[in-house]
């Protein structure tokens, strides 16, 4: 029941019973006005029996002593009593009107007729008297009929008086109960009334409200603190407590979810200033090793229960190679050909092994672990492959994080082909095109920079001997394979020691940082004879014999490095003027110079 309708209830039954109340002690004030008219009405009636019997016998002493002394004071107290007499008939006459009783009346009566009876004697013995008749008055008044008539009235008086007594001891024993009972009835209710009060006040105030609004003090306390994890008691009431405990428990909810969606908003902004701070670095990245180990660092703090593989295709779009991985994928193969894969055939993400309802890509293996392949792609040109994969033991994530792993593998593909067009755009730049060796501007500022640095620094300056032969005898596709051929084995020979550059037609340069004269040498030597050893053919036919002769120079020691290529040059040109297939050194010249 509602605490409204409990108070209206509590209230009308309390107003009813003050209004009971009330009356029943108007009705006890009259019962006491009734039992007060009783008590007065009983005094007066004894007190006019009382006057009745002793004004008969006062008058009819003033009358007997008048008789007697012949004083004339007798007889106006005698006329006196008579008055009285008069004013006590008044009296009896009013005391008809009083409810009084049959018997009471009668002997009211016989008091009234007795009375007179007395008057008369009295009257005619004093008017005996005085007409001089005294001893006639005299045996009037103490004569047997007076006594007669004198005692009957003193019996009437006193049984009118004994009747009186028993009607208005019981007229006031009856109202004095009356009240005595309305007095208990008012008592009743109001102690009922005080009773209902006070019950209705512990109930309401205490139980129904005091209580449940203590236990929610402390409930909102917590709540206003934002501490959402309070619970709430089930209250079944449906009445304003249990609304309002209704309402906190709903505060509650909202709360709960305000803080889950916090939570998430919190999480997916973290997730997007990661996605953020990854694509500033993959567009920072100038090498496919330095994108592979940003996607490796990034991608465990974006999704922590995905792990997963970062795959480069080749330049055929044959195959791709695994060159990044994060929290150890165990289902996916680290190379496989492009072919293997769904999501690289059909050009769009695709899910394995998420409840065997789709076909699997050959590079996974049979598992419950569903796995995401999502193809890299740049301008309608497939890149690489982002795969990941559930970790073991978590919830499903792949669904939800769909959307950013999709937009992280375009970020990355993006990436990846800018990176891959910037290194082709760089190779174009600084490498020769046909033999693929560093080109002359990277020479130029290789030996600019190492003139601005202390140290030594060796060049080999190479010309291939008879070059034009190859292009005249077997056309200029054969001379390219020869430029090709002798690119490669310098390589080969100076592998980490030296940098190895094209510096024009068939001449080649090689610098070999902290390499002195001699040993620079001896280097061009193996050189020049692993090109004249090595056979050579184009298209089914033998080539011949491939010679190149070497100039080697030396700085600091025979001059600055301003100057090396051009006593590089130098000692070339005097080993080709000298029969060519040979090396001769700057510092040879000199001395030969000198000895000249």
């Amino acid at each position: 029941m509602r605490i409204s309708t409990i108070t209206n209830w509590a209230y009308g039954i309390t107003v009813l019973l003050t209004v009971l109340s009330g009356g029943a002690f108007i009705l006890s004030a009259r019962s006491a006005e009734r039992e007060r008219i009783a008590v007065e009405e009983h005094l007066a009636l004894d007190r006019l029996g009382e006057d009745l019997a002793l004004g008969a016998e006062l008058r009819s002493d003033e009358a007997r002593l008048y008789v007697m002394r012949g004083e004339e004071r007798h007889l106006q107290a005698f006329h006196v009593r008579e008055d009285e007499e008069r004013h006590h008939q008044a009296a009896i006459r009013g005391v008809r009107a009083l409810e009084a009783s049959p018997a009471e009346l009668a002997a009211l009566a016989e008091v009234e007729a007795h009375a007179e009876a007395l008057d008369k004697i009295e009257v005619e013995a004093i008017a005996a008297y005085q007409a001089g008749d005294r001893a006639g008055a005299q045996a009037a008044l103490f004569g047997p009929e007076h006594e007669r008539q004198q005692t009957a009235l003193l019996e009437t008086v006193t049984r009118f008086r004994a009747l009186a007594d028993t009607r208005t001891s019981a007229a006031l024993d009856a109202a004095k109960l009356q009240a005595d009972w309305w007095g208990i009835a008012a008592k009743t209710m109001l102690a009922l009334t005080a009773a209902l009060f006070l019950g209705v006040l512990y109930f309401v105030l205490k139980r129904r409200v005091a209580a449940p609004l203590t236990r929610m003090t402390g409930i909102v306390t917590r709540l206003a603190k934002q501490d959402y994890l309070v619970e709430v008691p089930n209250d079944p009431r449906r009445d304003e407590i249990g609304e309002m405990n209704e309402a906190i428990q709903i505060f509650r909810d909202n709360g709960l979810e305000r803080d889950r969606l916090d939570a998430e908003r919190r999480l997916d902004q973290q997730t997007k200033d990661l996605i953020l701070q990854m694509m500033h670095r993959l567009q920072a990245c100038q090498a496919q090793a330095e994108l592979a180990e940003v996607v490796s660092r990034f991608a465990p703090q974006i999704f922590p229960h995905l792990a997963g593989h970062l795959y480069v295709q080749n330049d055929s779009h044959t195959a791709l190679a695994l060159v990044g991985t994060w929290h150890e994928p165990h289902h996916s193969a680290p190379g496989f050909e492009a072919s293997a894969c769904w999501a690289l055939r059909r050009g769009r993400p695709h899910i394995s092994n998420r409840g065997h309802s789709d076909v699997i890509c050959q590079h996974l293996e049979e598992s419950e672990t569903a796995g995401l392949c999502v193809p890299l792609t740049a301008q309608g040109d497939t890149v690489g492959l982002l795969y990941f994969e559930e970790r073991e033991g978590n919830a499903p994530a792949i669904e939800a994080s769909r959307l950013y792993l999709e937009l992280i593998a375009e970020n990355i593909g993006l990436a990846l082909a800018n990176l891959r067009l910037r290194e082709r755009l760089t190779t174009l730049a600084l490498r020769d095109a046909l033999t693929g060796l560093l080109n002359r501007r990277c020479l130029d500022e290789a030996l600019n920079r190492h003139g601005r640095e202390d140290g030594t620094l060796s060049v080999l300056m190479i010309d291939i001997d008879h070059f034009k032969r190859f292009n005249d005898e077997f056309g200029h596709d054969a001379g390219d394979v020869v430029m090709q051929h002798v690119a490669k084995i310098m390589l080969d020979t100076t592998d980490t020691r030296g940098a190895v550059y094209r510096f024009g037609g068939e001449e080649f340069t090689i610098l070999l940082p902290g390499m002195q004269e001699t040993p620079a040498f001896e280097c061009a030597e193996r050189l020049r004879e692993r090109i004249a050893s090595a056979p050579l053919s184009h298209r089914g036919r033998m080539l011949g014999t491939v010679s190149v002769s070497i100039g080697v120079a030396e700085a600091p020691l025979n001059g600055p490095a301003a100057t090396l290529l051009t006593r590089a040059d130098a000692a070339l040109l005097e080993a080709k003027a000298s029969g060519r297939n040979r090396t001769m050194t700057s510092s040879g010249l000199v001395k030969a110079a000198r000895s000249a």
